[in-house]
C-alpha cells in the first residue's frame, strides 16, 4: 500500500462562525485530495476526457475529532478503502492529521465511474485499476452492487413542488396578518 497526503493551508474563507473549518471545507478537500491525487497519477481531467469516465460519489461521510483553525496546516490522507472487483466501485477513506500528527478528522466516500455519454456506471481503464490497486488499504473490502443498494438512504419521491403550489411568494389574499 502506497501512502498520499495533500497540504493544505487554512485559510479565512475556509473557516465558519465557530472560527472553525466549515463542513463544507472538509468536503472541498476531499474533493481536492482526490483531484490532486488522480492528476498525479496520471488520472485527471485530460486523461478522465480521453476514456470517456468520470468518478461519482454517491455517500459521504464525517466523524470529527479535533478542531481546525484558521491559518493552521492540515494534511489529508487517501487510501482505497474499498473496490469492487473490477473497480467500477470504490470508497475512499481520507484523514485530516496537524503537522505534529494529531488526527482530527475521518471521511468515507462511496462511489462509481461513469461512461460520461451513457451516464451509466462503467469500468475504468487498466490504468485506473493500477493505481487504485496500488493505493489499497490494509484491509480493504471487496465491494459489491448491494453495498451501493446498502446505503443509508433511498430515493423518496414526492409530487412536483409546483403541482402542489408550495411556494408562494407573495402573502395569499386569504390569509390574515398578525398584528
Amino acid at each position: 500500500m502506497s501512502d498520499y497526503h495533500y497540504k493544505f493551508e487554512v485559510r479565512w474563507s475556509d473557516i465558519d462562525a465557530n472560527k472553525h473549518l466549515a463542513n463544507s471545507s472538509y468536503v472541498m478537500y476531499c474533493a481536492q485530495t482526490r483531484m490532486a491525487f488522480m492528476n498525479t497519477h496520471h488520472m485527471g481531467l485530460k486523461e478522465l476526457s480521453y476514456w470517456g469516465i468520470g468518478p461519482v460519489i454517491l455517500h459521504e461521510r464525517y466523524s470529527f475529532f479535533k478542531e481546525i483553525y484558521a491559518d493552521q496546516t492540515v494534511f489529508v490522507s487517501l487510501e482505497i478503502a474499498g473496490m469492487s472487483e473490477d473497480a467500477s466501485i470504490y470508497q475512499f477513506v481520507h484523514k485530516f492529521y496537524l503537522p505534529d500528527g494529531t488526527h482530527c478528522a475521518t471521511a468515507e466516500a462511496t462511489g462509481v465511474w461513469i461512461d460520461t455519454m451513457l451516464r451509466k456506471s462503467t469500468t475504468p481503464p487498466d490504468d485506473v485499476l493500477e493505481v487504485m490497486n496500488e493505493f489499497k488499504g490494509e484491509n480493504v473490502k471487496v465491494l459489491t452492487r448491494q453495498d451501493l443498494k446498502d446505503l443509508p438512504f433511498k430515493p423518496e419521491n414526492v409530487e412536483a413542488f409546483h403541482k402542489k403550489n408550495t411556494f408562494t411568494w407573495k402573502k395569499d389574499k386569504d390569509e390574515k396578518t398578525e398584528d
